[in-house]
């Protein structure tokens, strides 16, 4: 059995044309051609050289057809910047994601979408929408990857080698995912997960994600969402200090700069006062960081019960790989920064279960 959408997905995953797989696997192009269009079966040979130069098992051509992620379908933050190869690649990645996705979906009752989507209101009044629909009220939201899982959405990692595309969203057969870079400061990451949650909500059915247009409003939403109007009144920041500001982030878990950006927007700084405060923050080097954050960063709790359930099975984090048909160090890189596991030579560390949130095997 031979599955020509997962070579075409494989080569893609690892940035390689045609002419690339052809000179590293020594299967000629036309071959690879023939394969990937349905036109040829590869010998048992060719699959081994095929699966040997991309990194794959050669378990994996022979599976399924997986879920094609659609260039037009996500939202990228700067697409402009990436190369068809990068683009391509990082599609992949989201496929591969998908069928790990899929693989716990038929072994665990995983929380349905609850992400309604307000294509035609004003980015703050979508996340005043969410806020109502989810009960959190004019508080900080809590840990956003719970969040996110607890109302369907998938919370995966960017592969290490997709980093370029900072953090991506979209919705495949009806499920929500959100990759994020894992290797940001808490609050950039907590962030971006909203930021994501606002193309979601936004710009869905007929609204193409893209461009700097929606770009801006989902940064308007996550700015909403992370710090609502009422909450924001309440602590009085009219023209607050630079000091004031570094106390207030850390009730919201955002970054100075974005909190300064919100009264800003909200009219409890004018103009002058935050181009002062910017420029001040930036000089104390929180224009790229979080200078002196104690904040964590927020990791996924239902992978972490999925993979803890696994393992009293007797599952290790390469036996899901194996059963994935990919080797544990793709498997890593979808879920790295989110649990504490190393699947890289096969064995694992502990992983703290939160009791809060229900899984239950299907």
């Amino acid at each position: 059995m031979f599955t020509p959408e997962r070579l075409v997905l494989a080569r893609k995953r690892r940035r390689m044309t045609l002419a690339a797989l052809a000179r590293k696997s020594g299967v000629s192009a036309q071959s690879i051609t023939a394969f990937e269009n349905h036109r040829k079966v590869p010998s048992g040979e060719s699959i081994a050289s095929l699966a040997d130069a991309l990194n794959f098992p050669v378990t994996f051509f022979q599976a399924p057809k997986p879920v094609e992620m659609q260039p037009d379908a996500v939202s990228f933050r700067a697409p402009s910047k990436m190369s068809a190869l990068e683009r391509d690649s990082t599609l992949s990645s989201g496929s591969v994601a998908a069928l790990l996705n899929s693989w716990m979906e038929a072994r665990f009752k995983l929380p349905r979408p609850n992400v309604p989507t307000y294509p035609h209101l004003s980015p703050e009044e979508a996340a005043e929408r969410v806020r109502a629909l989810w009960g959190l009220g004019e508080d900080p939201a809590p840990n956003i990857v719970h969040l996110l899982e607890a109302n369907g959405v998938r919370v995966f990692s960017l592969a290490p080698d997709c980093l370029e595309a900072d953090a991506f969203s979209t919705i495949t057969s009806g499920t929500p995912y959100i990759f994020l870079n894992t290797r940001k400061s808490g609050e950039r990451g907590r962030f971006d997960g909203a930021h994501e949650l606002g193309h979601l909500v936004l710009h869905c059915e007929h609204r193409i994600p893209h461009g700097p247009d929606s770009e801006a409003e989902a940064n308007r939403f996550a700015s909403a969402f992370l710090m609502p109007k009422a909450g924001i009144f309440a602590q009085k920041l009219n023209n607050a200090s630079v000091e004031r500001i570094l106390s207030a982030k850390r009730r919201w878990g955002v970054s100075a700069i974005a909190l300064t950006y919100r009264l800003r927007s909200l009219g409890l700084l004018s103009e002058w006062r935050y181009n002062q405060t910017a420029k001040q923050l930036a000089q104390m080097g929180y224009r790229s960081g979080e200078p002196n954050s104690s904040m964590v960063r927020e990791s996924s709790k239902l992978l972490a019960k999925v993979f803890e359930a696994l393992r009293t099975q007797g599952l290790s984090g390469a036996d899901i790989a194996k059963h994935m048909d990919i080797f544990p160090e793709e498997l890593n890189g979808y879920v790295f920064g989110l649990i504490p596991v190393g699947m890289s030579g096969g064995g694992e560390t502990s992983i703290s279960t939160r009791p809060d949130l229900r899984l239950v095997r299907s």
